[in-house]
């Protein structure tokens, strides 16, 4: 087989994982950043920084490409419309353009029948006036934010005068559940009826940025099912090609929720790295670049822990690791404040 070259559009720790991985499977990377100091540098094989709507970058980057996938949503979609024109886009830049906006990626999964919490557009402040049966919830950009940026919490109608929100941004508010838990399901689809997925990974969240993720989830076996349908569901819907997670929300009568999907590789997924065979970068590889499709089979249970701000200190100093535990580090200069710096993941 010749040399496939792979373009990989953004250039933070997903796109290095995504590196590693193509390197297993002597899969050249080429990364495009809008950001000079993308720590998916130093894990690409080639390095092309411009902004996304650079003309000249796009037309550098797409000629030294066989198939191009991206490591966030927010990247513009005409960049991605325009890619896919010359080079296969995968995922197509339609589910991308659908799932980058909070209130059409609701109504989508909506329309499936399967169960989301309730929701309303709010496209002015006057709106949320008439709006208490939606409390407590959380306002939310339409578009853009990750990592709880972009979110309110509100628990109270009386609360938006104090709270500092850019009413020229159209928002989704939604009701918040009784949560009892967090778990995501990621499926890697390679046609029709034909995908790899893995178990239900436990989430628990800090400040809502993930802290950390483990497998088996702790949960029934009728949630358990119930949430791997559902993720085939909408895998099969979009017609997708590569690496989906769906993630959800279980309440306290334990009734299962999507809250969003991520039409990517996702940080939940970190520990298939070292706890399966395949892992979920290795999988979306294999499904973009229409390579063999391997039955995937747990080798160990697993705990992920993210490694935020100065906590990748210690671990920088070669902090003494365990058999059973792998720490990566992402390479980023500078530590800051709720960034991602590393993981470290735990087999039992």
């Amino acid at each position: 087989m010749s040399e496939i070259n792979l373009g990989i559009i953004g250039g933070g720790q997903l796109g290095s994982l995504l590196c590693n991985a193509a390197k297993k499977l002597n899969i050249k990377t080429i990364i495009f950043s809008d950001d000079i100091e993308s720590p998916a540098k130093n894990f690409s094989d080639e390095f092309i920084f411009g902004d996304y709507k650079d003309k000249n970058k796009i037309t550098e980057f797409v000629n030294k490409v066989d198939i191009i996938t991206y490591e966030f949503e927010n990247i513009p979609f005409e960049t991605l419309n325009e890619l896919n024109k010359i080079k296969t886009v995968l995922p197509k830049p339609s589910i991308n353009r659908l799932i980058q906006h909070r209130l059409a990626e609701k109504d989508f999964i909506n329309k499936l029948n399967i169960r989301t919490t309730r929701y309303v557009s709010i496209e002015k402040k006057s709106d949320l006036d008439t709006l208490e049966d939606f409390m407590p919830g959380i306002l939310k950009t339409t578009t853009m934010g990750y990592d709880g940026k972009g979110q309110f919490p509100i628990r109270d109608i009386k609360e938006i005068n104090s709270i500092n929100i850019d009413f020229s941004k159209d928002y989704i508010l939604e009701k918040l559940v009784k949560l009892k838990k967090e778990i995501s399901v990621i499926i890697t689809r390679f046609g029709n009826n034909k995908y790899e997925i893995y178990e239900p990974i436990e989430n628990i969240h800090e400040n809502q940025i993930l802290k950390q993720s483990k497998i088996p989830a702790d949960i029934s076996e009728n949630i358990s099912v119930q949430s791997k349908n559902w993720a085939i569901q909408i895998a099969e819907e979009l017609k997708y090609i590569g690496t989906l997670c769906v993630e959800f929300f279980i309440d306290r009568n334990e009734n299962l929720y999507v809250n969003e999907i991520a039409p990517r590789v996702h940080n939940s997924g970190h520990l298939t790295i070292n706890a399966y065979n395949i892992s979920q970068f290795e999988n979306h590889i294999r499904a973009i670049c229409s390579l063999e499709k391997i039955a995937i089979k747990k080798l160990f249970n697993a705990k992920m822990i993210n490694l935020i701000g100065n906590e990748i200190v210690p671990y920088r100093q070669n902090l003494k690791l365990n058999n059973n535990e792998f720490f990566f580090d992402y390479l980023k200069k500078e530590i800051k404040d709720k960034r991602k710096m590393g993981h470290l993941t735990i087999l039992n």
